[in-house]
């Protein structure tokens, strides 16, 4: 018998995990031919989302749950989920809240399991029902990374999907620190369906996601997989110093030329002046950034930290 262990990363999800669980229950009973697990990922809630989960361990022996010591975010409650359920045949990733729809699930297996597809992955086909700012800034987000990325990400690609082990082992074999999966996902390749469905409402709660944590998000994205910005910056400072040396050289002749346009000139130097310096700044800027990530991945501190388990190591 195969088994398929399904990924859910929680966050303050109390109010929807129940209706999640019964919606699991539906989808996942009927497929006698699969052995399945639900591994739960506390990412330090601080609601009853531990309790709840606790509860279902002791009612469904196939409820896992692992609890982190604080919110590590999605990243490592992924990657935690998918160090545990490597030994499975099928591992799956779904969101708590339900705007991944479960009745997804066989259709994915049955596409790994009997079309020969490594991977089956879902992305929706619209974006009904989402912050209309929100919407404009991903767009423009996946626009610029594939722009200046050597891989494509498709920009509706979600997290939701089944993969065989040996897709799952080679993700786990990337040992980064700062992860952005969506990356990561396509970065592996593999043969991929795509599942598409349309928007869905959270079924409960309210979305963890402000537009500040979808900025680091970004920027750890672009970060993460090109070194376009380290290039722009340089091609930037040369454009600067050859603009700065022209108006110079305009602002002394200027000054020559015509005395009463010497506090113009003066004017117009510093002007230039404080233009180079935000470029300088702003280009120490991005250098920092990819520093900052250096030293994150030379101090070699842990993705997450448990502080409690049902699971045996």
């Amino acid at each position: 018998m195969k088994t398929v262990s399904l990924i859910i990363p929680c966050y303050n999800e109390a109010d929807v995990l129940e209706l999640l669980k019964k919606e699991l229950n539906r989808v996942c009973d009927p497929l006698k031919e699969y052995q399945f697990e639900f591994v739960f990922v506390n990412d330090g809630s601080k609601d009853t989302t531990l309790d709840i989960l606790k509860d279902f361990a002791q009612r469904d022996s196939r409820c896992k749950f692992i609890s982190f010591s604080r919110n590590f975010g999605k990243e490592a409650a992924m990657l935690a989920g998918m160090q545990y359920a490597v030994h499975a045949d099928y591992v799956g990733i779904i969101d708590a809240d339900l705007q991944h729809s479960p009745d997804l699930i066989p259709e994915m297996i049955d596409a790994c399991e009997k079309e020969g597809y490594d991977v089956a992955a879902a992305r929706r086909s619209d974006r009904e029902g989402e912050e209309a700012l929100k919407s404009a800034l991903s767009n423009t987000f996946y626009k610029v990374i594939n722009k200046v990325s050597e891989i494509q990400i498709n920009d509706s690609a979600q997290d939701f999907r089944i993969m065989k082990q040996k897709v799952v082992l080679s993700i786990l074999s990337m040992p980064e620190r700062i992860r952005f999966s969506k990356g990561i996902f396509t970065w592996v390749g593999f043969h991929t369906k795509w599942f598409s469905h349309e928007n869905r409402e959270r079924a409960a709660g309210e979305t963890k996601w402000s537009l500040r944590k979808l900025a680091k998000y970004a920027i750890d994205g672009i970060l993460g997989y090109t070194s376009s910005p380290l290039r722009i910056a340089l091609w930037l400072g040369v454009l600067m110093l050859l603009i700065g040396v022209g108006v110079g050289i305009y602002a002394i002749v200027r000054c020559f030329s015509f005395d009463e346009l010497l506090m113009e000139s003066f004017v117009m130097l510093y002007s230039i002046l404080f233009l180079l310096m935000g470029i300088v700044l702003s280009l120490l800027g991005v250098l920092g950034e990819y520093l900052a990530r250096v030293y994150t991945e030379v101090k070699g501190r842990p993705v997450y930290i448990i502080s409690e388990s049902n699971i045996k190591q």
